[in-house]
């Protein structure tokens, strides 16, 4: 055995396992390689994160103006027609309903007064039961008028008294009626008008209270009237309200003001039945996810608490 062969052996074996490891350190990540790469990643993630909120601060407030302008979008397509007041009313709080009292009154305005002319076509008798009157009521209301039913046994159409599942009757039978007994003018079916008009109830009450004496100068046609509510300020429907016109069975005065309040609130009810449903499901729907929060809050905590206190920790290889 010759020494000197051996060194020579064991020098080359170090010589190959040290081109190997720098070999494998040319091959591994930069984030494994040295700590100066580790340094830029880092700040390279922390710039990113930045940018990342930067973005959604920058979407956040681009999202609050799109808000802004559709909710301006009133005011772009506003008319010459005054601006409905807003008031007070009992129903737009979160936590009160509709005043059926008003409710109830607002029919008998309806029935006595806007029934001439206008009907509540998505309105039948049994959704009147439990709200406006009794069922006993009701039936007795159907009652007094008549549809055309049938055919019976022999092919012919008969009348009989109404029923709870017949609709409110129209005033007319078709639209050319309504418009030959209203000067050309056809009257709005009144089911949804709190939702189809601008303002809601307080266009309804600003309209039925404001008519008025046209200012000097306005010079309407025949058979118009001026009301600064309305678009272009002349309408062909008359002031329908007077006062004392109507005797309220709980003895409420009938003022203008007090009748305009009622069938409002009554129109507001037909426009939305389940007004009052909705609300109660709403409050209902608040207080169990208010339960949630507290199970959601420790669930969040147990789940992610291990991720947000891990470390990793990187050496030099």
């Amino acid at each position: 055995a010759h020494p000197v062969a051996g060194e020579e052996k064991e020098e080359m074996i170090r010589s190959f396992m040290g081109v190997r490891a720098a070999a494998s350190r040319a091959a591994a990540p930069s984030a494994f390689r040295t700590a100066p790469a580790r340094v830029w990643s880092s700040a390279a993630r922390a710039q990113q994160q930045s940018t990342y909120s930067k973005g959604k601060i920058v979407g956040g407030v681009l999202g609050v103006a799109t808000g802004l302008a559709f909710l301006g979008q009133q005011t772009a397509h506003a008319n010459d027609a005054l601006a409905a007041p807003q008031h007070p009313w009992q129903h737009n709080s979160f936590f009160n309903g509709l005043d059926h009292g008003s409710i109830r009154r607002g029919w008998m305005v309806y029935q006595e007064v806007c029934s001439a002319c206008h009907s509540l076509d998505l309105i039948a008798w049994r959704n009147l039961v439990g709200v406006v009157a009794t069922e006993a009521e009701v039936k007795e209301w159907a009652a007094d008028h008549e549809y055309v039913d049938g055919p019976d046994d022999q092919g012919d159409m008969y009348d009989r008294p109404g029923a709870l599942t017949d609709h409110i009757p129209r005033p007319y039978r078709n639209d050319n009626e309504a418009r030959a007994g209203n000067n050309g003018a056809l009257p709005p079916d009144l089911s949804l008008i709190k939702k189809a008009r601008v303002g809601g109830e307080d266009y309804l009450f600003s309209l039925l209270t404001g008519y008025r004496e046209a200012p000097h100068g306005v010079t309407l046609r025949e058979g118009m009237h001026f009301n600064p509510y309305f678009a272009g300020g002349a309408i062909g429907m008359e002031q329908a309200l007077h006062d004392e016109m109507i005797d309220y069975e709980d003895g409420t005065p009938s003022s203008i003001s007090q009748m305009a309040k009622d069938v409002s609130v009554f129109l507001t009810w037909a426009a939305e039945p389940e007004h009052d449903e909705r609300k109660r499901m709403g409050l209902k729907a608040f207080f169990v996810i208010a339960l949630m929060c507290i199970p959601t809050l420790y669930f969040k905590r147990l789940k992610w608490s291990v991720v947000k206190t891990r470390q990793l920790r990187f050496t030099k290889l």
